[in-house]
């Protein structure tokens, strides 16, 4: 290795420069035809003195000149290759930040698209159980109309309407339960795709961002596609500092996930409604469908006692009939016999003279006669009695006859009519929205 001169500031060599001045210089050789202005000898040796010293001077500035160049030149080499494997590096934990926050925004927008799925099933059940009301709820109300065509004296607000109310009014509010539902799903989906959307729109740009440090990261000193750019230091107004760079997504993530929780709890409410409405309207139509049968036991005994009586009734009227002919029949028989009497009163009347006595016989035919009216006021007002009583059986027998046509209409709408429509009951699946 060439041995080098440390650097130091050499002192000012001061040199005499020797003058014509005396009287032994050159001045005073002043002979004809010789110039006069000739240096001396020891003139020309401290010339080349002074230039060999200076020489030596610029050698020795140049060398550490040089040597001082080489050194900065390889120490600025080294700093540059360590900046640039520093920024490398850099560059590789920031993709590395990029990459942990990527696939955390990429998992949330995965999940959060998952749960949507699974809403938007909940939410079309939930409309598929709103339509599944609808049966019922023609049901009960076809159930009322047709009891409204029941005739008298059955038209009663009996337990059977009362539950077909409570079933109406029940219906009514599990749709009114129902659309709410709906409308918070609905709101619920459109969240959960605005912080999907968020999501998505953080992690493109991550990702662009990604794709520009990973082509950052490959550049090195002998890259071809490097460029000048020596504005590129300046930081720009909008530039975020890490903490809000990292803040921002964890943010959206928080947001994202807070959603996504609250979209969780809202299948678990569709769930619960649904159960409990599907639960409730069976429940509900199985009261209804026993009331019917309860009612329809009801009517159909009392129908059958009427029946029973109705069947009494003809026997008593055809007896109380032959009554009132027997009565008219014995009131016909006493009359003869009062005739009689009435006609030997008559002629013994016109017995003369003394003749006209009042002797055990006329008071007999008087007697007879006395007898025979109070028997025919008697039948006579016991045919009044009995054919009263024929009349009020008659009136009896129609009203039978009307309640028992009633009774059986009402017994056709109940049995053929209601719980025939009965039948067509949605099935706890398809109130729960599954079918």
């Amino acid at each position: 290795m060439a041995q080098t001169v440390p650097p130091c500031e050499l002192p000012a060599k001061e040199y005499e420069v020797a003058r014509n001045t005396g009287a032994y210089t050159s001045s005073g050789l002043a002979t004809a035809g010789f110039r006069t202005a000739k240096y001396l000898l020891e003139e020309w040796f401290q010339n080349c003195y002074a230039r060999y010293h200076q020489a030596f001077a610029d050698r020795d500035q140049s060398e550490r000149q040089r040597h001082e160049s080489q050194q900065l030149a390889s120490e600025t080499q080294a700093l540059a290759q360590r900046t640039q494997q520093d920024s490398t590096r850099r560059v590789g934990e920031r993709l590395q930040d990029m990459h942990g926050w990527k696939s955390e925004l990429q998992r949330e927008v995965e999940a959060l698209a998952a749960e949507t799925d699974l809403l938007l099933a909940q939410k079309q059940r939930l409309e598929r159980a709103l339509d599944a009301t609808e049966v019922p709820f023609s049901i009960a109300t076809d159930n009322l109309q047709c009891r409204e065509r029941r005739q008298h004296p059955n038209l009663v607000r009996d337990y059977v309407e009362t539950e077909l109310l409570k079933e109406a009014e029940l219906i009514r509010n599990i749709q009114e339960l129902l659309k709410r539902t709906i409308m918070q799903a609905v709101s619920q989906i459109r969240l959960n795709r605005e912080r999907k959307e968020t999501c998505e729109m953080d992690w493109s740009d991550k990702v662009e961002a990604y794709n520009i440090d990973e082509t950052c990261g490959r550049y090195h000193s002998q890259s071809t596609q490097v460029q000048a750019h020596p504005h590129s230091t300046a930081f720009q107004e909008s530039a975020s500092t890490p903490e809000t760079w990292a803040k921002f997504t964890q943010d959206n993530l928080c947001r994202a996930q807070r959603e996504r929780l609250a979209s969780a709890n809202l299948r678990v409410l569709v769930d619960c409604i649904l159960r409990d409405t599907s639960e409730d309207l069976r429940l509900q139509c199985d009261a209804v469908n026993l009331a019917f049968g309860r009612r329809c036991e009801e009517l159909e005994d009392a129908r059958h006692k009427l029946q029973q009586h109705l069947h009494k009734t003809l026997r008593e009227i055809t007896d109380q009939e032959h009554n009132v002919a027997a009565l008219k029949q014995a009131i016909k028989d006493k009359e003869a016999p009062l005739r009689v009497a009435q006609t030997r009163l008559y002629l013994r009347s016109h017995r003369p003279n003394v003749e006209l006595c009042r002797d055990a016989a006329q008071f007999r035919l008087v007697s007879e006669v006395e007898e025979l009216n109070m028997s025919l006021a008697a039948l006579r007002e016991k045919l009044l009695e009995a054919e009263q009583s024929l009349r009020n059986l008659e009136d009896t027998h129609m009203s039978l006859e009307k309640d028992i046509t009633a009774m059986t209409n009402s017994l056709f709408i109940d049995r053929q009519k209601c719980m025939a429509h009965r039948t067509r009951y949605p099935t706890i699946l398809q109130l729960a929205g599954y079918q």
